[in-house]
């Protein structure tokens, strides 16, 4: 894999073949970052990313300046490559082994961008809870972004604070946001009954 921009920008990193990842391609890794690039200032973000297999999407976060990024994934040997590759580029990533909905159930603090890339094979009720538990633990910031890449045959804009989604080939990126002309109409009423 190779990290497309930022400090780091060029910079190969090689995974053990046998970790248990689907990783996100260059192309789509590539039209993702420049949909963030329009609407995020890099510097001091606070990043999750779930199901995050290689860190491939940690990287290029911390490679662009993002101040804090946790990355959760089951698997052990993904969280020790992270661990390893975080200490050599001297990246700011907590990783941490977790299966993520347990991790979502218990969590307490929020962050400007959430990423999750599930196996694509994951019953559409998971990607669901993982929209579900987000919106309703508040690990969203108000003003943040929630990205789950799938493939096309599962479907999420029929979830709360869906906005778009983009197509790469056989991904699919699901972006889910805080509606502020909604909830600026739901201030404006609650100020006129007053």
């Amino acid at each position: 894999m190779r990290i497309i921009s930022g400090k780091f920008k060029g910079r190969r990193i090689t995974a053990p073949k046998n970790l248990p990842v689907r990783p996100t391609t260059d192309m789509s890794k590539e039209s993702l970052f420049n949909i963030l690039n329009n609407r995020f200032d890099f510097d001091g973000l606070k990043v999750l990313d779930l199901f995050s297999g290689t860190g491939n999407i940690s990287y290029e976060f911390a490679s662009r300046g993002a101040v804090a990024i946790t990355a959760v994934d089951a698997d052990f040997g993904c969280i020790k490559f992270i661990k390893q590759t975080s200490a050599e580029f001297e990246f700011n990533i907590s990783a941490i082994k977790n299966d993520v909905i347990k991790f979502l159930g218990g969590h307490k603090s929020s962050y400007d961008i959430i990423f999750a890339d599930p196996p694509y094979n994951m019953d559409q009720k998971v990607f669901e809870e993982i929209v579900t538990l987000v919106l309703e633990n508040e690990l969203l910031q108000p003003d943040g972004m929630m990205i789950i890449e799938h493939s096309k045959h599962t479907k999420l804009n029929h979830m709360m604070n869906f906005s778009f989604q983009k197509n790469y080939g056989g991904s699919v990126f699901s972006f889910f946001e805080f509606d502020e002309e909604i909830e600026d109409e739901n201030i404006s009423d609650d100020e006129d009954n007053m």
